[in-house]
């Protein structure tokens, strides 16, 4: 009866989770976190990288892009662990309550955006299945059953989603859906030609490596929406990290190869291609849709607490249903847009976020406390000018984003350094915020050890 109450109860708000809902270990942090690396879409960014780069310069903006964006995230799963709130939630720390709304806005944008995407990739994958084995497509069915799916899904929230579906189900989708895809994207496939083919230029290997990060710092705002409920914050650290390093990391690179070895770059034609490889294909695409809708629970869910960190008396189960909706009926209407820009976009929006995040734990002795969010200011508006100041460094040094926003950045004559903008936009937000709290007597030095 305490596991069913536990699972009930870990749909919870935005207050500090209770002791007895801090119930995920740092294998089931890692379960969740492995389980929500396994995407189509990363992918997709993995083909972004070439033919651009050669596949061995690609290999190495992944590393590169991995171990920088993990190591933000798993930070950020940590500090999550320490207040015990969500994401958005957290941003009160170093923004103030009021300030932590522009985050917020943009986090639920976020969230309605990637849910949108992630449907769209099921529906897509879905009906390349339903066509091949029954005759038809009908997309728009798919998009509806898999809204549906994802709502449950988030509805149960994130104790009874690891609980639930990943130990399940996911825990045995997943290794069959990678090692199906890495051996049908290797089979036949002339690896001597594939290593050493020249890469076509325009793109260097730091640019590169922010693609990378651009899609692992887009979970940071969801790291505490997750790692609120770890049991002890080495776990979350740890959970966070090493669970989503290894599948980045791996389909990422599968990414980069399935379009050097079967010119398979468009995300909108990699379902047919895989269930067009027989009875095996069809099993591993399923077992990939398994996976995928993980993505779709999460982004859902993160979006809906989001809310609550603007509308606390809002009931989370409404906030849910109403981001699905969104969602769902954007994925009905929209189709593949720019996935480059989306994610340069939201690295030059988080990265400086986590930078301002991180100098101001540092700040405060390296740990939050629940307090240190409950009784935040009213408006940090030092903090929220160093993210800025790093946003627009980011911008300034890869100008990304809609066409009409990236002509007017280019007006002020960005320079053409091709040095990447990940870390010198996290290094501009971070030493202004925390040179800011060592200019207000912020600083508190850490605890000491017992």
């Amino acid at each position: 009866m305490a596991n069913h109450e536990e699972v009930v109860e870990g749909n919870w708000g935005i207050e500090p989770v209770p002791p007895r809902l801090r119930v995920l270990s740092g294998l089931e942090t890692g379960l969740l976190w492995g389980n929500l690396g396994v995407s189509l879409l990363v992918i997709v960014a993995g083909a972004i990288l070439v033919p651009a780069l050669s596949l061995p310069s690609a290999l190495v903006a992944i590393v590169i892009g991995c171990l920088i964006g993990n190591a933000m995230l798993a930070i950020a799963g940590m500090i999550g662990a320490d207040a015990r709130v969500p994401g958005m939630a957290l941003m009160r720390a170093p923004l103030g309550q009021r300030g932590s709304f522009l985050p917020t806005g943009i986090n639920v944008v976020q969230g309605i955006g990637w849910t949108t995407f992630e449907l769209l990739v099921i529906a897509t994958a879905a009906s390349a299945l339903s066509d091949e084995l029954f005759g038809f497509e009908a997309k728009w069915l798919w998009t509806l059953v898999f809204g549906a799916v994802a709502l449950a899904l988030a509805l149960l929230g994130p104790i009874g989603f690891v609980r639930r579906f990943i130990r399940r189900f996911a825990i045995w989708a997943v290794p069959l859906a990678l090692l199906y895809l890495t051996w049908w994207a290797l089979d036949g496939a002339d690896l001597s030609a594939v290593w050493n083919a020249d890469g076509e230029g325009g793109l260097s290997v730091w640019q590169g490596a922010d693609v990378v990060v651009g899609i692992t710092v887009s979970w940071i705002p969801y790291a505490a929406d997750y790692t609120r409920f770890s049991t002890t914050r080495r776990g979350a650290f740890a959970g966070t990290g090493i669970g989503y390093l290894i599948p980045d990391t791996w389909l990422l690179a599968l990414g980069a190869v399935l379009v050097l070895s079967r010119d398979l770059g468009d995300p909108a034609a990699l379902p047919a291609a895989v269930v067009a490889g027989g009875f095996a294909a069809i099993v591993a695409l399923f077992a990939l849709l398994v996976t995928e809708t993980d993505e779709a629970f999460a982004n859902s869910y993160s979006a809906a607490i989001s809310l609550q960190n603007a509308m606390p008396r809002a009931p989370q189960a409404l906030l849910v249903v109403a981001v699905v909706a969104i969602a769902t009926a954007g994925a009905l209407v929209l189709d593949f847009t720019s996935y480059q820009s989306f994610l340069l976009l939201l690295g030059s929006v988080f990265v400086p976020l986590f930078a301002v995040l991180l100098a101001d734990w540092l700040a405060h002795g390296f740990r939050y406390e629940p307090a240190d969010v409950g009784r935040a200011e009213r408006l940090r508006l030092g903090p929220i000018a160093a993210w800025v100041a790093g946003f627009a460094a980011y911008q300034w040094l890869s100008p990304t984003g809609p066409a009409w926003w990236v002509e007017q950045v280019q007006r002020l004559d960005p320079p053409t350094w091709s040095i990447g903008a990940t870390l010198p936009s996290f290094a501009v937000s971070f030493v202004l915020a925390l040179a800011l709290a060592a200019a207000t007597g912020r600083l508190t030095a850490p605890p000491a050890r017992a």
